[in-house]
């Protein structure tokens, strides 16, 4: 829950006071919920995949994709470079995953990947910022689920694509890593919009420098 006695309230920064606006509060709102939907279209694709088959289960791949641009969006990094790395990872990987919904038979998609380890390459940027976002959320609150996706993501999926992982344990992975993601998203509803935010000051004076 995020609490609005947070607006306008004057915090003490690294290079100054800041204070956090309705638009501040709105921006972290809609990154919970875009991780939440993410989260949930990750796991949820996943247990219809392992459960019924990859018949219908691709149609979680469009939710998940979008909801992570979105994001990528709204997420707050210091760093204005890597935030747009991990945005133009989210980029590149989503044309490749186009390109397999395009170009092949899309209730084929996971059974494609599962056979053909080749074409995790086309969807490993996405995979790759949903990495970093992991990585991120673990560098800034040291939460377990976060440094556990960071993990879990490209081990299995490298895994796979060098052959080096069964399928079943690189699906048991991805389903650890989807739930994980579930948890963290869940997570952040419960702390406040400055903790997303971070210190102002510091993107202030970054700015500034450039």
């Amino acid at each position: 829950m995020i609490m609005n006695n947070e607006i306008n309230k004057e915090f003490e920064g690294i290079y100054g006071k800041y204070t956090i606006t309705i638009n501040d509060q709105l921006e972290v709102k809609n990154y919970r919920r875009s991780l939440l939907i993410c989260g949930i279209s990750f796991t949820l694709g996943i247990i219809q995949w392992l459960i019924f088959g990859g018949e219908y289960a691709w149609i979680w791949i469009l939710p998940m994709v979008a909801s992570l641009g979105l994001a990528l969006k709204w997420i707050h990094i210091y760093i204005k470079l890597l935030h747009k790395t991990l945005q133009f990872l989210w980029f590149i990987g989503s044309i490749g995953i186009g390109i397999l919904i395009i170009r092949g038979n899309s209730q084929e998609l996971l059974a494609n990947l599962a056979n053909k380890p080749i074409l995790i390459l086309l969807i490993g940027p996405y995979f790759a910022a949903l990495t970093g976002l992991g990585f991120k959320e673990f560098f800034c609150f040291q939460r377990p689920e976060a440094i556990g996706l960071t993990l879990l993501l490209p081990i299995s999926l490298g895994g796979h694509l060098f052959s080096i992982l069964n399928h079943q344990i690189v699906a048991i992975m991805l389903l650890i890593s989807a739930m994980l993601l579930l948890i963290l998203a869940l997570r952040k509803f419960g702390t406040d919009a400055s903790a997303d935010i971070g210190d102002k000051s510091v993107f202030e004076y970054l700015k500034s420098q450039t």
